[in-house]
């Protein structure tokens, strides 16, 4: 039976999705991912905005490089358990509650760890500034309540992203609200910061409420000390390839707040939050694949290898119709956007744009290794990416300041998304298959 929503497609999409049950479930799950994206980005665009003209470009500086330094810690906090506890809840469905409560013990653990190792963090770079310290210590909350996710992983493993979207969606909207009036009450900077742990806070409330919505009952969910070290085991290649990646993705406003000033980060983060609103693409696409193409690489490996291909066509193809004219418009942009104040913005917007499509091929190739189980390439990969950027950062940021750091992010996501690849023999076949996608881009 054809899902509801499908007779409200072009003819031409209904023929192609007619019978496919598989496949429009995708569609559909994508189709929420994919709104939920589109509103954050939309709204988000607009409070951040208000936002960085409110504070300004040294103020928001500051606030972007607390922000930088959390996120680095994301990844340390969340594990790099994703991937590997879709998969698991996909091959044994009869072992949920105990998978859903050892990944949830295990990222509530490390979500504390990671609080305390940021605070620390803030108080060696930055010993005499208290108000970046008081910063941070507001902002990394996040990392403890970024435990509640694991209700994610979940629906994630049943597509049912839609559930995730209403929960996610709610808080979003409630903390823009937030700071919508923040802005109009000329808020000190610091309550910006509470914001966005009241924004990770009410989300968690709201991924418990939709869990139990759906028949389901935290309170069902063990902790297993074998399964945990299992996971350790299995993850923790991941956790440090997520962490070098967040480093190489927060780094450059770390570096920048270190060796420039508070007023070069903000401008440089303008730019950044342009070129960010389109990572939810790769990211809801290979959310909403991912699931079968495990389930491919079970059954064949040709179907396999013929479905990343066609997923890494696709993310080429979004990659370049975002690039192209956003290269070509990128002053216009930013000044409609920010004003006068941001126009240095402009060259730092269109490198950070292409390095977007280096993040599309990326994401993709990712979901690929990890059907494979080949983790540890993750790290290599992810490790050479971050080096090249640092070693590139200590070279550029002094002498061309926000725009080195953009030319150096968007060579180093290349080398980590694509170029390393041909490194390692193994992975040349993905290599080319991304080679492939980037000469040839197609859309279906």
């Amino acid at each position: 039976m054809n899902q509801a929503w499908v007779k409200h497609l072009p003819v031409f999409l209904q023929k192609r999705l007619e019978g496919r049950q598989e496949l429009q479930k995708v569609v559909g799950n994508t189709g929420w991912l994919f709104a939920d994206r589109l509103l954050r980005m939309g709204v988000g665009l607009v409070v951040g905005i208000w936002i960085a003209r409110y504070l300004g470009p040294a103020r928001y500086g500051m606030l972007s490089y607390a922000a930088s330094l959390v996120g680095i810690f994301t990844s340390f906090a969340i594990l790099g358990l994703e991937g590997i506890i879709i998969r698991d809840l996909v091959r044994f469905p009869d072992r949920e509650q105990e998978i859903l409560g050892t990944t949830f013990s295990l990222r509530l653990f490390a979500g504390l760890c990671s609080y305390l190792l940021v605070v620390a963090t803030i108080y060696i770079l930055r010993p005499e500034d208290g108000l970046s310290q008081m910063l941070v210590a507001v902002m990394g909350w996040v990392l403890i309540f970024s435990s509640a996710d694991t209700i994610d992983l979940w629906f994630q493993s049943k597509v049912r992203s839609k559930y995730v979207v209403y929960a996610k969606n709610a808080a979003f909207l409630v903390s823009s609200g937030l700071r919508l009036a923040l802005v109009l009450m000329k808020a000190p900077i610091l309550a910006f910061a509470v914001a966005n742990t009241v924004e990770a806070a009410v989300g968690a409330v709201a991924l418990v409420y939709v869990y139990h919505g759906n028949g389901q009952v935290v309170a069902r969910w063990r902790t297993s000390l074998a399964l945990a070290r299992e996971l350790l085991k299995d993850c923790w290649p991941l956790v440090l390839s997520g962490v070098v990646y967040m480093i190489s993705l927060r780094i450059d406003q770390v570096m920048l707040g270190q060796m420039a000033d508070a007023h070069e980060v903000g401008i440089y983060a303008s730019a950044v939050k342009i070129a960010e609103i389109w990572f939810f693409i790769p990211t809801a696409l290979v959310t909403s694949v991912f699931p079968n193409i495990v389930k491919a690489k079970e059954s064949s490996e040709e179907e396999f290898h013929g479905r990343m291909q066609k997923l890494y066509n696709l993310l080429a193809f979004v990659g370049y119709a975002i690039a192209i004219p956003t290269s070509l418009l990128a002053g216009f942009v930013v000044h409609l956007l920010y004003g006068d104040a941001y126009a240095a913005a402009a060259p730092m917007l269109v490198f950070l744009i292409w390095s977007d499509l280096f993040v599309n091929l990326g994401v993709a190739r990712n979901s690929y290794l990890l059907a494979m189980g080949w983790s540890w390439s993750l790290f290599s990969m992810a490790v050479s990416g971050t080096v090249l950027n640092i070693v590139l950062n200590l070279f550029l940021i002094p002498r061309y300041g926000g725009t080195g750091a953009a030319i150096a992010t968007c060579i180093s996501y290349w080398l980590a998304a694509h170029g390393a690849c041909y490194l390692y023999r193994p992975l040349r076949r993905s290599a080319n298959m991304i080679t492939r996608a980037l000469i040839y881009p197609r859309f279906w």
